[in-house]
């Protein structure tokens, strides 16, 4: 198959969320365009869906015209819709591993993840991980990934992420931003097709510290830093206030923002674009991305769920599988 010709693999996420019935929405929309697999466990699906089940990804494109390809993965657990069953823990981490292990070989061009419930894997299964990026970093042998949160209207890539806000500066050291720039650069390089990727930079401080007034980080090592990672392919800026770095006129001047802190990157996405955020790990070897929402209990299982992010993390996958050779 050619880079075109391989399909997308689709890992189920948790069954009892709202994960499979995306699935099928996302199939309904996506079918003739951008066929993908989903792997999970077919008693999960909506009532009515159609699905085949599939030995072998060149099947996909075929199948996906009629019906929702997919891999089966037994699970021990039944249909609890609304809450999530530990006893289906140990499929879940198998219906990602399995895709790991199908975008790797080849078979498939990408994998997109429906959201999971940590704690389910961890009590049904000891998963012993904080989240997916941090497994799939694992899976794929790599130390260090960073998470990117991309929309049409803006891509952000935070420094640091789920720590307290207190913990931030501590965290936030240069050896952190240097592998931040490198990771971010290179997967616009190679995932996004931009051949000189623009990179804007936020400040740690308000008002990038205001010469001290704020803060002193900037003045210490990050200004000095920036002003350093200069390279011939690559244009980095900053760092920037960042309560002027997200208007219109402003992102219209770079390709990503790094950000010093979670709420930093995620506000000014979830603002501007909720429903079509898209998560993307860069830094593995493979392509990898995920809708940027949870398993939604409390909305499972009543078909009003909302598939957009879902829908753009696919449609974004295929994209970047085109775009050119995964991460190194």
């Amino acid at each position: 198959m050619t880079q075109a010709d391989r399909p997308i693999v689709l890992s189920c996420g948790e069954p009892g969320g709202i994960g499979p019935e995306l699935a099928a929405k996302a199939w309904g929309a996506l079918r003739d365009t951008c066929p993908f697999v989903w792997l999970g466990d077919m008693r999960h699906l909506p009532e009515g869906t159609p699905f085949q089940k599939i030995s072998n990804l060149a099947q996909a494109r075929e199948v996906a015209a009629k019906a929702l390809p997919v891999w089966q993965i037994d699970f021990a657990g039944g249909i609890e819709t609304g809450s999530a069953d530990p006893r289906n823990a140990a499929g879940v981490i198998t219906a990602i591993e399995t895709g790991v292990q199908l975008v790797q070989s080849g078979a498939a061009s990408a994998i997109c993840t429906a959201p999971i419930h940590k704690k389910a894997l961890k009590d049904g299964a000891g998963f012993a991980f904080p989240g997916h990026t941090e497994f799939l970093a694992h899976l794929a042998g790599r130390d260090r990934v960073v998470m990117m949160l991309a929309s049409p209207e803006l891509r952000v890539v935070p420094a640091t992420i789920h720590i307290a806000l207190k913990d931030v500066p501590a965290a936030l050291t240069p050896e952190v931003l240097l592998e931040t720039l490198d990771i971010t650069a290179n997967g616009l390089r190679q995932q996004f097709g931009i051949a000189h990727p623009r990179i804007a930079v936020a400040g740690l401080n308000p008002h990038s510290g205001e010469g001290g007034a704020m803060g002193q980080e900037e003045l210490l090592w990050i200004n000095d830093l920036i002003q350093s990672y200069q390279r011939p392919d690559l244009t980095v800026t900053g760092p920037y206030p960042a309560d002027t770095l997200f208007h219109a006129a402003a992102r219209r001047s770079y390709d990503a923002a790094i950000c010093m802190y979670h709420d930093q990157a995620l506000i000014p996405i979830k603002t501007l674009d909720f429903d079509r955020g898209v998560n993307v790990t860069l830094g593995l070897p493979f392509v990898r991305t995920s809708p940027d929402h949870g398993t939604a209990f409390d909305i499972a299982g009543q078909g009003i769920a909302n598939p957009s992010s879902l829908i753009e993390a696919l449609k974004l996958a295929q994209q970047m599988g085109l775009s050119g050779a995964p991460n190194t």
